[in-house]
């Protein structure tokens, strides 16, 4: 490929939902990143990437965000198209509008959407109803764009995918249940230490169980946070409580608060070059110790990678 040709993208996936990562094969996934990774380059070497010139992109936000939103407006103004920033408030869905009513006026103004909300069953309705792409910026059950971000992190700094170890350390919410779907369908073997009473959903790791069967990864949980760390390439974690959960803090910390914290005694069960990610924002003191997060800048390489991985998904779903 010359400097001034565009790589030619397979039209595979046009007009398809990013709902979870279960839903793509390995090697849709690795098509995936080795597109984030060229529009990366790109970018960065200020050459034209307007693969979705004359596009319009609808981003709804029932969930208040920062990375989320300026990487979605950012992404599909870099790919030449124009994203539109729609919150509940703005929209008839939050005065009681049904989805599917949502899903069919939008279909006929845009050319996609992206929303960030609370329950699943509300992207699921969405995606069958619209008739345009629908990609899920986040829900209460899974956070896909964040942990193909992490997965493009993951490969450049370690080179690989399949075969490495993965921790996470903290709650089995959404991000646990995305990064068990994305290390399983990459061949990464994936530990999860959480407390009881805070364990990932069984069907989500049943699933993820079953695709990592067909890649040579493996899905595991324990209450161990060291467990999980020992000979780890990668130590993830994320809040204790997430967006919604502000009256469970209390509790969270007495369950959470001196065990399921990323911090030297932990990283020294890990591997000695082991990688630390966070999807962000982070408690310092609390969930990571500020000296673990200081000492690991490829938590902000991780942050601009979000940028990148959904410029891939809306130039392959949306072209």
């Amino acid at each position: 490929m010359t400097d001034n040709k565009k790589m030619e993208l397979k039209k595979d996936y046009a007009g398809r939902d990013f709902l979870s990562l279960l839903d793509y094969t390995t090697e849709d996934l690795t098509y995936f990143l080795d597109v984030a990774d060229h529009l990366k380059a790109e970018k960065k070497a200020g050459r034209p990437i307007d693969y979705l010139k004359g596009k319009t992109m609808g981003l709804i936000f029932e969930k208040s965000s920062t990375r989320t939103r300026v990487s979605f407006e950012s992404g599909i103004y870099y790919l030449g198209g124009q994203g539109l920033f729609l919150s509940s408030n703005d929209l008839q869905i939050g005065r009681g509008e049904p989805i599917p009513d949502t899903a069919r006026v939008l279909s006929r103004f845009l050319d996609g959407l992206m929303i960030r909300t609370f329950s699943h069953d509300i992207v699921e309705e969405l995606a069958e109803y619209a008739s345009i792409p629908v990609i899920n910026g986040l829900t209460d059950l899974l956070h896909p764009c964040q942990v193909l971000a992490d997965l493009q992190t993951i490969r450049e700094h370690k080179g690989k995918l399949a075969g490495l170890k993965m921790a996470f350390i903290g709650d089995g919410n959404n991000m646990a249940h995305s990064l068990m779907n994305g290390g399983a369908r990459m061949g990464m073997h994936v530990v999860c230490a959480c407390p009881e009473g805070y364990l990932p959903d069984a069907a989500v790791v049943a699933a993820a169980r079953e695709a990592a069967a067909l890649t040579g990864g493996s899905v595991e949980i324990v209450n161990d946070p060291l467990e999980a760390a020992r000979d780890a390439d990668v130590i993830y974690t994320d809040v204790w409580a997430s967006m919604g959960q502000e009256s469970e803090k209390a509790e969270r910390e007495a369950v959470f608060g001196g065990i399921y914290q990323v911090n030297d005694e932990l990283m020294a069960a890990a591997k000695a070059d082991a990688m630390v990610l966070h999807c962000l924002p982070a408690h310092r003191g609390e969930e990571i110790t500020a000296e673990v997060f200081e000492a690991h800048p490829e938590i902000f390489d991780e942050a601009e990678n979000r940028l990148y991985a959904q410029m891939a998904v809306m130039a392959l779903l949306l072209a």
